[in-house]
């Protein structure tokens, strides 16, 4: 979860083996104000009957083609979604990210939180 205002990494969420990320958002159940307004990737459907301030690109179908206030939507929507992609390619230059994680488990979450603190301590702001 990154704050789009500064850039900082407010939470990271992890569970043991393979777990598609609405799932994880799921069992997380975190308590998000009303007024906070999550912007998600197409993988999300289904986010906002949890959080109703969701917004989530629309899609394309064979018979239901973008119209042109669609395609604006998304396109306006990804400009304000890139600063969390940019936050992710941060943490991914770290290459424990990029590569397939040969350590022990247990210290996977530690490690992740510690180049998240990294990341945040780069941009001026203290603390995850």
């Amino acid at each position: 979860m990154v704050n789009l205002k500064t850039k900082q990494i407010l939470r990271t969420n992890f569970t043991n083996g393979k777990t598609h990320d609405f799932k994880l958002l799921q069992e997380a159940n975190l308590r998000l104000s009303i007024k906070t307004e999550i912007l998600a990737d197409s993988g999300y459907q289904g986010i906002n009957s949890l959080y109703p301030n969701s917004k989530i690109p629309k899609k394309n179908t064979k018979k239901n083609k973008l119209t042109k206030e669609d395609k604006k939507y998304n396109h306006e929507l990804s400009k304000k979604r890139i600063f969390a992609e940019n936050a992710i390619r941060e943490l991914k230059v770290f290459r424990i990210l990029s590569s397939r994680y040969r350590n022990r488990r247990k210290r996977w979450c530690l490690r992740v939180n510690l180049i998240a603190g990294l990341y945040n301590f780069e941009l001026g702001v203290v603390g995850l």
